[in-house]
């Protein structure tokens, strides 16, 4: 008698032990296909059934991407019962194809399963405040920056920008404040009410005597009228160009080397000039010279002494500047741009950090 009590005891509890839940899914996978943009959120019904003896609990569902939102049954699904995962995917901005996962979390076996949705976003048409997002009176720009980017110092360079008049009236642009190594013009110079035209640049590198990343604020000039708080910025890298050099010139080069790049002036106080110095030697075989210094702040005073000066092979000096901590407080950092002909350091950023202790200048 106690062993059939025993084997009955141990019976039920194989039964407790070996029974828990168990999910499928009707798919792990939806195509939703071609669909518009502006069709909006797509929804698609995964239906979910515990096939096993316990309930099953969706836990949690997390999503590959912000586009995709899951929502899913919260009440445990009970034995031979059925629930929902209802994948949400938001195309608006998201043109073009996509493949998206859920990892879907249960109290079953495995613990995660993945489920996958998929398909292509048809691009909506763009209007034109999209398209072309900035107004100056009746005509819109496609961007308030037109961006030469790479320019060579002994050359010129072409781009262009389209602009729309969106009035009703005719409009004829010009620009002004115009710097001497940049041309601007509209053609047509006139546009026709919802005519669509180019803003021509040319910039001339041999015409401006910075190096490096630079920027011009001009000012649209629309039938004779100029806004005086609205710019057209125009910017450029101007870089040397060392294409030409043959392998013997390139070996023969100069070296730009530099002792450190960084200069820690440590804990200064407030309104207080700091001299900085960055010492070099041409380390190369031919004569270096430093084509342009700036600095990123005008807090940093750069002595321009070195500036186009020839170094020979084997000689040293240095780049001093002035900062002045004025009313900085707490951990600084200012950079120099240094560029030279150096083919392999022809644009050198250097860095000076400091800790500004205000409470110390009233001492």
């Amino acid at each position: 008698m106690k062993r059939f009590i025993l084997f009955f005891a141990f019976a039920l509890c194989g039964i407790y032990v070996f029974a828990q839940p168990a999910m499928k899914i009707s798919t792990s996978e939806h195509d939703f296909g071609k669909f518009k943009e502006e069709a909006g959120r797509q929804k698609f019904d995964f239906v979910v059934m515990n096939t096993g003896d316990q309930p099953l609990v969706i836990q949690n569902i997390v999503a590959s991407c912000g586009c995709t939102t899951p929502e899913w049954t919260k009440n445990p699904i009970p034995p031979k019962g059925t629930g929902t995962i209802t994948a949400i995917y938001d195309p608006a901005n998201r043109p073009g194809p996509f493949n998206k996962t859920l990892s879907v979390y249960t109290n079953s076996k495995p613990q995660v399963t993945v489920l996958v949705i998929k398909g292509e976003v048809v691009p909506r048409e763009k209007t034109v405040e999209e398209l072309f997002i900035f107004p100056v009176g009746p005509v819109r720009f496609e961007s308030n920056h037109l961006a030469f980017t790479n320019v060579k110092k002994n050359a010129k360079k072409m781009q262009t920008m389209q602009v729309i008049n969106t009035s009703k009236e005719p409009a004829k642009i010009e620009f002004e404040n115009v710097p001497p190594h940049l041309t601007l013009k509209a053609n047509p110079l006139t546009l026709k009410p919802g005519q669509k035209g180019l803003i021509e640049g040319t910039y001339d590198a041999t015409k401006n005597q910075a190096w490096g990343y630079t920027t011009d604020m001009v000012k649209v000039k629309v039938n004779g009228q100029v806004d005086q708080n609205v710019y057209y910025a125009v910017s450029a890298n101007l870089v040397e160009d060392f294409s030409g050099l043959s392998k013997e010139e390139l070996e023969n080069a100069p070296v730009f080397d530099i002792t450190s790049k960084t200069f820690d002036l440590g804990k200064i106080p407030g309104q207080k000039a700091n001299d900085v110095e960055f010492t070099f030697k041409n380390s190369g075989k031919s004569d270096l010279i430093i084509r342009y210094i700036k600095s990123s702040c005008g807090c940093t005073a750069v002595q321009q002494g070195v500036q186009g000066q020839g170094i020979k092979p084997g000689e040293s000096s240095s780049i001093k500047a002035v900062f002045n901590s004025g009313s900085y407080k707490g951990k600084v950092t200012k950079a120099i741009y240094v560029y030279t002909n150096d083919p392999k350091n022809s644009e050198v950023v250097l860095m000076l950090n400091a800790d500004v202790d205000q409470e110390a200048s009233k001492n």
